[in-house]
């Protein structure tokens, strides 16, 4: 049986890293900042990636999200998945060049499906993750938004997403605008606007507040990961309390000899039940 994951995703915007809640973005801290709070050759114990997006606004400075990307990789062990505003391959070589494992692409999916084919060609079809930002509209449909929620495509969600049942992609991340940033949890409904032959392995992201949530986002045997952005939810030992607690309660991850220790003394006071 896989092992479900657990992935931190970090949202850069121009030098600074930001939290977001319903795609509006407040500035918490540079790279200094992340490194003092977040050290990631220590926390690659307890996720299992590392997703992190580009969403600067107007023209994006590559070589400084590049610099940024290698300075996370230098002793991170686990596997990174970097993006925004990849429109070529040679985009993406460079972004793979400076540390990435995978591709994140978001509104080229439907602005240059081509591209889909020209990454999986140059780099594997399991390289890239396609990045779905969902909204619910005032009829209690979906919508998907594109260049970091500036626009909405036509037509419902769901139809549009049929569409892409032959996408080139190895994974599909999906993001609920509206759960985005709230710690209210995990909108599971999202699934179901994926068709339902669907055989690429899901990220379900926005909305997670706590362990409790994770482990319910888990529980879907639709969903292979579950992805969180929020910083101060988890900073400190946040996310090793939240994968001991995940562990005790029976969640298929992996188990790393720093766990084992963790899990153990963490074992007379279960945080999360199935």
């Amino acid at each position: 049986m896989l092992k479900k994951r657990i992935i931190f995703t970090l949202l850069y915007d121009n030098g600074q890293f930001v939290l977001s809640r319903n795609f509006r973005l407040q500035k918490v801290g540079n790279l200094e900042w992340l490194q003092k709070n977040y050290n990631f050759a220590h926390i690659s114990f307890f996720i299992d990636e590392l997703v992190v997006l580009d969403i600067s606004g107007g023209v994006r400075n590559q070589s400084a999200f590049c610099e940024t990307l290698e300075a996370l990789a230098e002793g991170c062990f686990v596997p990174i998945a970097a993006g925004g505003g990849v429109r070529s391959v040679d985009q993406a070589r460079s972004l793979l060049r400076s540390g990435a494992d995978k591709i994140v692409v978001n509104t080229p999916i439907f602005s240059q499906p081509a591209l889909l084919k020209e990454l999986a060609q140059e780099f594997g079809q399991q390289c890239i993750v396609g990045s779905l930002d969902l909204k619910r509209t005032q009829d209690g449909d979906y919508e998907i938004l594109i260049e970091s929620g500036a626009y909405a495509l036509d037509g419902v969600a769901k139809d549009e997403l049929q569409k892409l049942s032959d996408a080139i992609v190895g994974e599909w991340y999906l993001n609920s605008v509206d759960r985005d940033g709230t710690g209210q949890g995990y909108d599971l409904e999202l699934i179901d606007q994926l068709p339902t032959d669907c055989l690429v392995p899901i990220i379900l992201a926005g909305g997670a507040g706590n362990a409790s949530h994770i482990a319910t986002g888990l529980a879907d045997p639709r969903v292979d990961a579950v992805a969180t952005a929020h910083l101060f939810n988890f900073i400190g030992d946040g996310l090793k309390q939240a994968r001991s607690s995940l562990l005790l309660a029976g969640v298929e991850l992996a188990k790393w000899p720093a766990v084992d220790a963790l899990v153990d003394d963490c074992s007379s006071n279960q945080l999360v039940t199935k």
